[in-house]
C-alpha cells in the first residue's frame, strides 16, 4: 500500500456548470478545494486527477443511446428538448456537459480502482455523488451516476459484496435502481421523507428485486429532523446492516444538503452531525471492509456556509488528520470566499453543536414518535432478510 488516502481532483470538474442561478453552483467545489489546501490537507493525501470515463466505462451503468444523447446536447445545448431528461429546468444542457460529467465519473471510478487495488486505503471525490442519474436519463442535477459507476467498477474488478451508504437529504434513487436486483450490492439511503421531497421515492417498502430482497434499505426521515434524530436513525440502521453484510468495500455519499441552512430541503442537521457520521462511516470501513472506503460528495446548496466545511472535514478524516470542530477557518480562505461570492464565510469548522442522540436499542421505541415510526418501518422491512431482529 503506497499511502493512506487519495483525493481525486481536477480543476476542470468545475466545468460542471448548469448556468447562472442554478443551485448546483460549481463554486462550492472550488471553495472546498481551496479550504482543503488552506489546511494543508492536500499535502497529507495524494491529489490525483483521473482520466474521464470512456463509453465502455459509462456503459457499466448507462445505456449507449443516453450517452450519445448527452454528447449531442453537449455539442448543441439549444437543441436539447427534454428528451432523456436533458434540457429541463433541473438539468439544462450546457456546452461541454458530456466532458465535465465524464470527468467527474472518471474520478469516482479512479477512486474505486485505487482502493480495490490496494494503492490507497481511502479515496475521496467530493465532486461526485451524482446519485440521481438513471441508466437512460438525467435527473435531479445529475448527468452520469458516478456513484453507481464506482460500485459497478468494484464488481467488475472482482468485489463480491459492496455496501453503498447515502446520507444525502434526497433518496439515492439512481444507485438503488442500478443494483435493484443485484444481491452483491447493499444500498442504504437515509433521506427526507418522499412525501415532502424529490424524488418522491425511497419508501421503506422498497427493499430490492426478487433476486435481491433486503438489498435496498430506505430510511425516510420526517421533515424537520435535527441532529439528535438524524444520528439516532443512522445508528439504528446502518452499523448493524453493514456488520451483517460484511462488505469488501464501502462506498459512501455525503450530500451536505441535510443541513438546516440548505435552501432545497427541510432537515435541521448541522456540520457537526455530518462530521460525526463521516467519522462513523470511516470506522465502519475499517471494522468490516479492511479499510476500503470510497467517499463521495453529493448535494449541498448552501455553497459558502456549509459545503466547504462539511467536505473538508470528510477529506481530513480520510487523511487521518481530522480537524477539531473548534478549529478556526483560515482568514485567507475567508477573503477568497468574499472575493468570489461577496458573502461572509463562517469563522470556525463547527456550528457549535455537540452531536448527541439516544440509542434506539438502548432507549427503546416510542410508538407516538414519527422518527421512531420511520426507524421501525425500515428495520421491519429489511432486518429479517439479514438475520437480524427488527
Amino acid at each position: 500500500m503506497s499511502g493512506r488516502a487519495q483525493l481525486m481532483w481536477d480543476e476542470a470538474v468545475t466545468g460542471y456548470d448548469f448556468g447562472t442561478g442554478h443551485p448546483m453552483d460549481p463554486v462550492r467545489l472550488a471553495l472546498t478545494m481551496r479550504l482543503v489546501e488552506a489546511y494543508g490537507l492536500d499535502r497529507a493525501v495524494g491529489v490525483v486527477a483521473a482520466k474521464a470515463a470512456g463509453d465502455s466505462t459509462l456503459r457499466l451503468v448507462h445505456r449507449q443511446e443516453y450517452i450519445d444523447a448527452v454528447r449531442r446536447a453537449s455539442a448543441d445545448p439549444a437543441a436539447a428538448d427534454g428528451s432523456f431528461g436533458l434540457g429541463t429546468m433541473d438539468d439544462p444542457a450546457f456546452a461541454g456537459m458530456h466532458e465535465a460529467s465524464a470527468l467527474i465519473a472518471g474520478q469516482s471510478v479512479g477512486a474505486a480502482e485505487s482502493v480495490w487495488r490496494g494503492e490507497v486505503l481511502h479515496a475521496v471525490n467530493f465532486a461526485g455523488g451524482l446519485h440521481h442519474a438513471m441508466p437512460g436519463g438525467a435527473s435531479g442535477f445529475c448527468i452520469y451516476n458516478d456513484a453507481a459507476l464506482a460500485v459497478a467498477r468494484l464488481l467488475e474488478l472482482g468485489a463480491e459484496r459492496v455496501a453503498y451508504v447515502d446520507v444525502d437529504v434526497h433518496h439515492g434513487d439512481g444507485v438503488q435502481a442500478a443494483f435493484w436486483d443485484d444481491p452483491r450490492v447493499l444500498t442504504i439511503s437515509l433521506h427526507e421523507h418522499p412525501r415532502t421531497l424529490f424524488p418522491q421515492t425511497g419508501w421503506p417498502e422498497e427493499t430490492g428485486g426478487e433476486n435481491a430482497e433486503g438489498s435496498a434499505v430506505n430510511l425516510a426521515l420526517p421533515a424537520g429532523t435535527g441532529d439528535a434524530g438524524w444520528l439516532r436513525a443512522y445508528h439504528a440502521v446502518v452499523p448493524e446492516l453493514v456488520a451483517a453484510f460484511r462488505p469488501q468495500a464501502l462506498v459512501t455519499q455525503h450530500g451536505a444538503d441535510t443541513h438546516v441552512e440548505d435552501p432545497l430541503a427541510h432537515l435541521g442537521v448541522t456540520v457537526d452531525a455530518q462530521r460525526a457520521v463521516a467519522e462513523s462511516l470511516h470506522q465502519l470501513a475499517h471494522e468490516y471492509a479492511d479499510g476500503r472506503w470510497i467517499a463521495l460528495g453529493g448535494g449541498g446548496y448552501a455553497v459558502v456556509e456549509v459545503v466547504p466545511r462539511s467536505w473538508t472535514h470528510l477529506v481530513a478524516i480520510a487523511a487521518g488528520r481530522p480537524l477539531a470542530p473548534e478549529t478556526e477557518v483560515p482568514e485567507d480562505w475567508r477573503r477568497e470566499v468574499y472575493r468570489r461570492t461577496r458573502l461572509e464565510a463562517p469563522r470556525r469548522m463547527t456550528d457549535g453543536r455537540e452531536p448527541r442522540w439516544r440509542e434506539f436499542a438502548e432507549f427503546g421505541y416510542d410508538p407516538a414518535d414519527r422518527l421512531d415510526q420511520s426507524i421501525l418501518a425500515t428495520r421491519r422491512a429489511v432486518f429479517p432478510h439479514h438475520g437480524l431482529l427488527p
